[in-house]
């Protein structure tokens, strides 16, 4: 079984870096529909969306900044963290099979309450810059390595 580590505050330096990737399916895109409630057609209806500016299927820009919380509470600063907010601002459209990478860098730290501030960029397989921002947390204080929890199938329909 793998686990997850996270960085302590501590350990972490302004500069540092993480990256963590995921591709988008059509069941996440259907499942992030449904959990969301967000049924926008250009998300789910083929025919519409061939009519819109993107001329095919789009994931939520939400899906993007959900994969950026992944990647600070998987990798940088990892178990532990708390997500205080998040600015980001859409690039380009993440599509069905297109794998998202966030690249994090810490550029900030708050000594006292251990806040953490990152640059978060997220880029497609072809390099192309998809969301942008920066992200605010607080840092665990504790060294935490973790069994890495595995999710249940997912049955759709």
């Amino acid at each position: 079984m793998s686990t997850i580590d996270n960085i302590t505050y501590d350990e972490i330096s302004i500069g540092q870096t993480a990256t963590y990737s995921k591709t988008l399916t059509e069941d996440d895109l259907v499942l992030f529909a449904a959990v969301s409630g967000d049924v926008n057609p250009v998300h789910l209806d083929p025919e519409f969306a061939a009519t819109t500016m993107f001329k095919e299927r789009i994931g939520h820009g939400a899906w993007t900044g959900s994969i950026i919380s992944a990647a600070l509470a998987l990798e940088l600063p990892g178990p532990g963290t708390i997500y205080l907010g998040q600015s980001l601002s859409f690039r380009a459209p993440v599509k069905v099979g297109d794998t998202v990478t966030i690249n994090l860098e810490v550029t900030e730290k708050k000594d006292g309450k251990n806040f953490v501030t990152l640059n978060t960029v997220a880029v497609n397989q072809d390099g192309t810059t998809v969301a942008k921002g920066s992200a605010e947390v607080i840092a665990p204080t504790e060294k935490l390595s973790l069994a890495k929890p595995e999710l249940p199938p997912i049955k759709i329909g």
